[in-house]
């Protein structure tokens, strides 16, 4: 077990926590009981008791029982952030069904995936994408769209600037299989008995392989549960707390931190549907907001606002996030702001969130943090296995309560990522890194090919599987780019097909991937070339493109 962090160890945290022997819908359960008429959530300015929020979540497992949902089926949740994303969740729950989140940046060619790969029949969707569902009804199994307006759930007059989606009122769905999500609410279906325990399977966030399609990490209650208390827990939360969810609920750290964590312990999550500087500042002063999680750019965008300093920001006590590190001027900014020290942590979507955090009274900056209760990391050779001392880069290897059970129908690729070190299953991370002296853990660069802009995790064997879809295109490859605000962003080198030189513009092929493609997989830049760097055996090259983009950017760099 590797113990080098204890001794930096926040001296009020036990090293071991328990995890409940129960679903998550229980917490719900729970906490509706304890806190009846406490506000579960507040959106922008509207408030839903924890007996609402209950409710509705009993009367939507009730009918997803009706459409036939049973114990162990997946159930696509299609939206953004909003009341109907978290009473969707805890209802596929609560109906012993699987949540499979789909990022609603997504369009029908990736849907289709989702939808063989999970063979699920029914879909709850936002209203503002059943352009992308509704025709695929029919496609693998899905018979069934349900379909949300986000308004119903803004129903108290507000000043504050709403979203295009949040305004927009509901409309009855005109397609095959779609129905109306109060229709669903008032059919007076009653769900069976809860019968899903700590080892049933609970959620499947979405990563990537090899191969380029996306894989669903299978995760139990259990598992999530792990990291949904130790958030609360390393966070000092508690039933007061009330926590900002901008970071998209569909995301691993958005779902379990501002979401599930606080109905766990009974507290309060204040939802925006898209992100708004401005609106951030205006929840946190309004509604006294104590915590947020979020993600390096958004926090640069917030800090950025020139009217910063006219809100009242003095009820936040805890400030953090993951997915890029945090740029050391803007956390001293935070600092001086609030007093605050920025909280940066790591996990990956195999561990449903955080299995590093820094520890609240000893950050480190551009630091992924220690490994938190009962999690063991080491950092392993890339090429022999071998374990590594501090300050020797390899391969972050961990294990611990929050560990997926495997990728969804992949156990080969379930079996590759994962390796034997003293007897016990570590998961390989991909992710290369190292420790110093005290054990705080450090990120280098990527084993898998992997472009995080803005903290969403690009895949480019997904992205040029989608582009060669493009008549033009004969041979692609997707790299990164360096970029001051995303912190990287997606580039394509194309081979265009004989005869469509001057055919065809760099700006039209980016122009068809925003349309077919969520728009933070799009290339945002594209380059032709003559041909693409292939080894002997024919194998694509990319790091040799990678190595070179990174050469041009590098001395454009000292060149300025």
């Amino acid at each position: 077990m590797f113990t080098r962090h204890h001794a930096v160890w926040p001296d009020d945290l036990p090293k071991h926590l328990s995890v409940p022997e129960t679903s998550l819908f229980t917490n719900l359960e729970i906490s509706a009981r304890r806190f009846p008429d406490k506000p579960a959530i507040v959106y922008y300015d509207t408030l839903i008791t924890y007996t609402e929020l209950l409710r509705e979540v009993e009367a939507l497992a009730g009918y997803l029982q009706h459409l036939g949902v049973k114990k162990g089926d997946r159930v696509l949740l299609y939206m953004q952030n909003s009341p109907q994303f978290t009473i969707a969740y805890y209802a596929i729950l609560r109906a012993d069904a699987v949540v499979i989140p789909v990022n609603p940046m997504n369009h029908s060619a990736e849907l289709e995936h989702y939808l063989h790969d999970t063979g699920a029949s029914v879909c709850l969707c936002g209203q503002e994408l059943t352009g992308f569902i509704a025709p695929l009804v029919g496609t693998a199994n899905l018979a069934h769209v349900v379909v949300a307006a986000y308004s119903d759930y803004a129903r108290v007059p507000t000043d504050l600037a709403l979203p295009a989606e949040v305004q927009a009122a509901a409309v009855t769905p005109s397609f095959t299989g779609g129905i109306g999500w109060r229709d669903a609410l008032n059919a007076g279906c009653r769900p069976g008995p809860h019968t899903a325990g700590p080892d049933d399977l609970c959620v499947f966030p979405y990563s990537s392989g090899t191969t380029g399609a996306p894989k669903g990490c299978m995760h139990t209650h259990r598992s999530a549960m792990a990291t949904i208390i130790h958030r609360v827990v390393w966070t000092n939360s508690t039933s007061e707390s009330v926590i900002l969810a901008t970071l998209p609920y569909f995301h691993v750290t958005g779902m379990q931190g501002a979401m599930s964590g606080p109905i766990y312990n009974g507290g309060t999550a204040v939802i925006m549907t898209r992100w708004d500087r401005k609106v951030a500042a205006q929840l946190i002063e309004r509604h006294r907001v104590t915590g947020w999680v979020n993600i390096a750019t958004m926090a640069i965008d917030f800090l950025s606002d020139p009217d910063l300093e006219r809100y009242d920001l003095s009820s936040l006590v805890s400030v953090g996030g993951g997915g890029a590190a945090m740029p050391k001027a803007v956390e001293e900014k935070l600092h001086r702001l609030t007093g605050l020290r920025y909280i940066e942590g790591y996990g990956l979507s195999e561990t449903i969130a955080a299995t590093h955090i820094n520890p609240v009274p000893r950050p480190k900056a551009q630091c992924l943090g220690i490994p938190v209760f009962d999690v063991d990391s080491r950092v392993i050779d890339l090429n022999t296995g071998q374990e590594l001392g501090p300050d020797e880069v390899g391969e972050i290897v961990s294990r611990g309560p929050q560990l997926f059970q495997g990728y969804w129908n992949r156990p080969e690729e379930t079996e590759r990522a994962f390796i034997e070190l003293d007897g016990h299953r570590f998961f390989r991370t991909g992710d290369m890194g190292y420790y110093d002296e005290e054990g705080y853990f450090f990120l280098v660069d990527r084993v898998k090919r992997m472009i995080n802009a803005s903290g969403f995790k690009v895949w480019p064997s997904e992205v040029e599987s989608l582009m060669y879809r493009h008549p033009a295109i004969q041979e692609c490859c997707v790299i990164s780019r360096p970029d001051p605000k995303r912190g990287e962003t997606v580039k394509a080198c194309i081979v265009l097909r004989e005869g469509q030189a001057g055919q065809v513009s760099e700006q039209d092929i980016i122009d068809w991937c925003k349309a077919e493609m969520a728009a933070y997989k799009a290339p945002v830049y594209v380059e032709f070339v003559a041909s693409l760097p292939r080894s002997s055996t024919g194998k694509l090259m990319w790091r040799a493109l990678q190595e070179e983009e990174n050469r041009k950017h590098a001395v454009g760099a000292e060149q300025a």
